[in-house]
């Protein structure tokens, strides 16, 4: 065969596997696109201590019925940074914007993780949403909470005492409810309560906050003191205890569709 017919079909050759090759490892051969703006349709919702993600299902059966592509992070509460890690996670499998939604200390997680080019906006649900230098243990000496039930374990992992958890966590619950939850509660790393953040993202992210107030978790002042210092788009809910994310799951839901709908403007 003429050597001019052998070198074109060695060309076709690496051409061909220069194809596959990007087609089986994108990210070897281009650098990932940039996140398309446009109509918000992703939404990541993150728990926050002793909870886990089932708790956000009436939010999430609203938000689904309404056409959103929703994902619930499930942090190990081993560490903050293993928090974030499972959070990122998420983010980087999502194909377009999304808005973060944290509740409680899921908030200092989405202030870490909100940074991701991914997120548009940020919905704190009774949340914390820390500034440099700034922790929720020292956070909670300024604006101490109403609750005596934090129980330490000889290995540094927290949870609440079951039989205050209703009344201190999920007053606004059913009973039965709130017992159940009680007794199946993640303990916490300790050290989660004094993570630092370098980079808080509500300084450069749209945010939106909703305060509890009637919380005996986090102070009602210092949730209002984060929402104002964010210049967030705030909602108060009477009555409203720690678990407001589930007994006001349609405030709760409307609050994070109007982060959508806005940001995605």
């Amino acid at each position: 065969m003429p050597t001019r017919h052998l070198r074109a079909i060695a060309a076709r050759t690496v051409t061909a596997g220069a194809l596959l090759a990007a087609a089986a490892f994108p990210a070897l051969s281009a650098h990932a696109a940039p996140v398309a703006s446009g109509p918000i349709k992703n939404i990541v919702l993150v728990h926050g201590a002793f909870v886990g993600g089932a708790g956000w299902r009436p939010v999430y059966d609203l938000l689904v019925k309404d056409g959103y592509h929703v994902t619930l992070v499930q942090e190990p509460l081993t560490s903050f940074q293993d928090d974030v890690t499972a959070t990122r996670r998420v983010l980087d499998a999502l194909d377009g914007p999304a808005v973060l939604v944290g509740h409680s200390y899921g908030g200092a997680i989405i202030t870490e993780a909100g940074n991701d080019e991914h997120v548009k906006a940020l919905v704190y649900i009774a949340a914390h949403a820390l500034d440099v230098g700034e922790t929720e243990a020292s956070n909670g000496k300024k604006y101490p909470n109403l609750t005596k039930a934090v129980v330490k374990t000889p290995d540094n992992y927290l949870y609440l005492n079951p039989k205050d958890y209703p009344a201190d966590f999920a007053a606004d619950l059913p009973r039965a409810q709130a017992e159940f939850e009680a007794n199946a509660q993640m303990p916490t790393a300790a050290s989660v309560f004094t993570a630092l953040i370098p980079d808080p993202a509500w300084k450069n992210k749209p945010v939106w906050y909703m305060v509890a107030k009637a919380d005996r978790i986090i102070n009602p002042d210092l949730e209002r003191m984060y929402a104002a210092r964010a210049h967030a788009q705030t909602v108060e809910i009477e009555g409203a205890s720690h678990s407001v994310y589930e007994s006001h799951p349609q405030a709760v839901a409307r609050l994070i569709e109007a982060a959508a709908t806005q940001a995605g403007r």
